[in-house]
Parts: C-alpha cells; structure tokens; sequence
C-alpha cells in the first residue's frame, strides 16, 4: 500500500540542538504541507543523509522528552538517536503521537491506573483505548517528501518497521536503540517485550524487575 497523497516541504530552518550533558549539534527542521492526520510533525534532518540514511521516528513524549520522567526511556532515546543519526547522517521524525497515540490526558491517566498494578498496555485497555493508536501513514509522507525512499530504522519496535514497509519504503535493516533502564520503568520495558515484540533483553529486564 503506496497510494497515499504526497505531503510537500513547507518550510525549512537551521536550529542548534544544545542538550543538558553538553552534546550539541546543528540540524535543519522542516515543517510540512499536507499530512494526512493534520498533526504538525516535524522532521529534524541531521548530518548528510545520503542514499540509505538512518531514519528514527520518535513519537513525542511530554513527560519523559521535556520533563525527564524516569517512567519511560522516551528522553534518553531521543538523546541518542539524535547523536546517532548526525555521526551516520539522517532524519528523525518527531511525530506529535503522545501516549502511542492517546494523547497526554489519558497517558496520564493511564499512568495512574499503573501505579495500581496494570501495566502500560493493561492500563490503555482499561481506559477503552487501544494498546497503540499510532498509523505512520504521515511519517511515510515526510520521508517520500525529503526524497527517502531507502532507510535504515532505529527502533525497537517491529511495528515501525511493518507499517514503513506496507506503505511503500524499503526499511533495508532495524537497529536497535541503547537499553535505557531506572528503578520505575522496569516493568513498562518489560511490557514492551512482551506484549509488542521490542528488541529489549528480556532476561535482564525480569532480573532487574525481580531485583
């Protein structure tokens, strides 16, 4: 399935990305005419992407991107997928997905239903809501718009990879990101293995969550 309308560049600018242990970089955000959801997705374009370029789409994260929430490990991997992408040459998507999509209200609320035993799915199903909301149909228009058609995806998540795939783009391998693990997210990452497939080290997450 290719036969989604094309999206086109709307604008483009220079940013220096400046993060808090000093790393810092020059990318160039463009914004977009024509996305299918409407939502204002950004694509933060880093180094030379060249013909294959590694690709990262991160869904946004208020709490753990903004705020640096130890619940997730959204933050720290938005940090290294950015360094990542400039030493190889890439894009990262920054897609407006809060809470896989449910959005920052009943993530939140969600968060409240964890905190009394129901994992991050459990507590999405609990609300009414779907375990992952999230259709990459708008990330599949950036990257035809900035002329990407072959990647390499730094992910986790074998869905990512899927929906690239069946709309259209040539994910030619699957990276995994670093394993970023604190005392309460444990149990979320533990999630991710088991309910979606995440690439994550199941041993070591149990033994941690044990632990």
């Amino acid at each position: 399935m290719s036969d989604f309308p094309a999206a086109t560049p709307r604008a483009r600018v220079r940013v220096p990305l400046r993060f808090h242990d000093g790393y810092s970089v020059d990318a160039e955000l463009v914004t977009f005419h024509g996305l299918t959801d409407g939502q204002e997705h950004v694509a933060v374009v880093l180094g030379d992407p060249g013909p294959v370029p590694l690709v990262r789409l991160h869904s946004e994260c208020l709490t753990g991107d903004v705020f640096g929430s130890a619940r997730c490990d959204c933050g720290p991997q938005l940090r290294e997928a950015v360094e990542r992408i400039a030493a190889r040459g890439g894009v990262l998507l920054y897609l407006r997905q809060e809470g896989r999509g449910i959005g920052l209200y009943n993530k939140l609320d969600a968060y409240a239903l964890q905190d009394q035993g129901l994992d991050t799915y459990e507590a999405n199903t609990a609300l009414g809501l779907p375990e992952d909301a999230r259709d990459y149909t708008s990330a599949a228009q950036m990257l035809r718009a900035l002329s990407v058609t072959d990647l390499d995806l730094l992910s986790n998540n074998p869905d990512k990879a899927d929906q690239l795939r069946t709309l259209g783009l040539t994910v030619r391998d699957r990276i995994p990101t670093g394993v970023f693990t604190t005392a309460h997210n444990v149990r979320y990452l533990r999630a991710k293995v088991l309910q979606t497939q995440h690439t994550l080290p199941l041993a070591q997450l149990t033994e941690l969550n044990a632990g």
